[in-house]
């Protein structure tokens, strides 16, 4: 059964064309409001928390500050409204799940970046 689901998911579902980003990246990712009959593009700038899934089911989690207010937003990576997603930072971390990094404020919560 499960083969016959992953083959259904590469064979019917198409996916889009991303950069590679991982935990501890700070991108933006631009998606696609519907409000009545308009369509809006907004974004949400945030540093990766997780991914989370393979293939047509992988999502990945941002966390961004509003304010004093931590708010995290999950995206799966074959939502419709996905228009494009930007890598701003390349960050260095051990973890692929750095959950511990919403506990962390002001200068602790910096992560180093990868420069290339």
């Amino acid at each position: 059964m499960e083969a016959l689901v992953k083959f259904v998911q590469d064979e019917f579902v198409e996916r889009k064309e991303f950069p590679e980003f991982s935990a501890g990246d700070t991108i933006t990712v631009y998606y696609e409001i519907k409000e009545g009959e308009k369509t809006r593009t907004q974004f949400f700038r945030g540093v990766i928390i997780q991914r989370r899934g393979t293939g047509s089911s992988e999502t990945f989690t941002i966390r961004k500050m509003s304010g004093t207010v931590g708010v995290e937003r999950i995206f799966p990576i074959n939502m419709p409204a996905l228009q494009k997603v930007e890598i701003n930072k390349k960050g260095k971390v051990r973890r692929s799940r750095i959950y511990y990094f919403r506990g962390l404020t002001g200068k602790k919560a910096r992560i180093k970046e990868v420069r290339s």
